[in-house]
């Protein structure tokens, strides 16, 4: 009988260790993004980019011996439910940190559930300067800014001699942040944008300025927007009669945008933010494509290389937090990260920077429906 209480205690003991040990098993990181809606496509491609890796790191044994489990919330690119999913993640999923959400007024609403429970979010999918200046203490950029890239694009139209622009934007927060690159650009050149025109997130309506891009005899249009907006722009535009040159930033440097611009597609200037996808150079596209053909993808998308780059980071950042990492310990990890060497791009963060890689670059859609650079 005494054997056998003492056999039950070892037994409970161990099972208590065992069930604690499962409890702190998962690190448990949360995102919130538009699985549906009108950035479906980039958004399962920036997702399938960050699984490659952190499945890969799962399946070597995880971090310190612990899975990462990513717990995704469908917010169909609304602010509001961003904000209400982001809460939840952190309350009742208990992450220590969000990751990769999508849009910025989406990624706006989430800010204050980051102050009030002290929660980084690394590597949002958005490059609005109030993200980065002045840098918020819980958010961990790791691309370059929308500014940056629209500035980069009107430079280059007026060094190919197109200096004849129409510019386009999105009525929120992305397209007034945007398009203050834009014009920083029209002003290196010393021009003026021909047209200037805002249309509305919801149930935008193009004919009327696909006219004025028409007689305003623009030879390109910026256009500042969704991969929907953009595409329902450029059809209109092409039924108005004009052949403007199309050029977007790299909220949709995507397969699915290519899909959705269907005979359209072909010339579409897209900026980048990461190297080529199909480079063999840096080390970490190279591992990319190693991963994914694993999975049956035989190309990358540049969304998808930025969810990659993305996991590398936050996996870092787990790294150093240690053991049983918390948000508080995660925060401190991602302050003193310094030359992060990813595998051909080199990152680091401090107090007073939280940018992240800054690189740009330009692509154009090809013939055979590929983003070429």
């Amino acid at each position: 009988m005494r054997y056998a209480r003492i056999l039950l205690k070892a037994m409970g003991a161990l099972a208590m260790l065992l069930c604690a040990q499962a409890a702190r098993a998962d690190i448990v990181i949360g995102q919130t993004s538009g699985f549906t809606g009108q950035v479906k496509g980039s958004v399962e491609e920036l997702s399938f980019g960050a699984k490659l890796y952190l499945d890969f790191v799962n399946a070597s044994g995880g971090v310190n011996g612990q899975r990462i489990r990513l717990v995704q919330l469908d917010d169909k690119f609304d602010p509001k439910l961003a904000a209400a999913n982001a809460e939840a993640l952190i309350v009742k999923e208990g992450a220590v940190a969000l990751f990769l959400s999508r849009g910025t007024p989406h990624t706006q609403a989430v800010l204050p559930h980051l102050a009030k429970h002290r929660v980084p979010l690394i590597a949002p999918s958005t490059g609005a300067m109030v993200l980065h200046q002045p840098p918020h203490p819980y958010v961990f950029n790791v691309r370059a800014t929308y500014q940056r890239e629209a500035m980069r694009a009107i430079e280059h139209l007026g060094v190919t001699g197109l200096s004849r622009v129409a510019v386009l934007h999105v009525k929120d927060s992305f397209g007034a942040d945007a398009v203050v690159g834009a014009l920083k650009g029209f002003e290196n050149i010393g021009k003026s944008p021909v047209v200037v025109h805002e249309f509305e997130r919801e149930n935008p309506v193009f004919y009327g300025v696909a006219m004025k891009v028409l007689h305003s005899r623009a030879q390109a249009a910026l256009i500042i927007g969704s991969a929907t907006a953009v595409v329902d722009a450029t059809k209109a535009i092409r039924a108005a009669g004009s052949s403007a040159q199309i050029i977007t930033l790299s909220n949709n440097a995507s397969g699915a945008f290519i899909k959705q611009m269907g005979e359209h597609a072909r010339g579409t200037i897209v900026t980048q933010v990461f190297p080529y996808e199909r480079a063999s150079g840096p080390r970490f596209v190279r591992h990319a494509l190693e991963l994914a053909k694993g999975k049956g993808k035989t190309e990358l998308s540049p969304a998808m290389l930025e969810g990659f780059a993305a996991a590398k980071v936050l996996v870092e950042a787990i790294k150093r937090a240690g053991k049983d990492p918390t948000r508080a310990a995660l925060l401190a990890a991602l302050h003193g990260m310094q030359r992060l060497d990813i595998g051909g791009l080199e990152l680091s963060y401090s107090p007073t920077d939280h940018t992240g890689f800054d690189f740009v670059d330009l692509s154009i859609i090809a013939a055979d429906g590929r983003f070429t650079r």
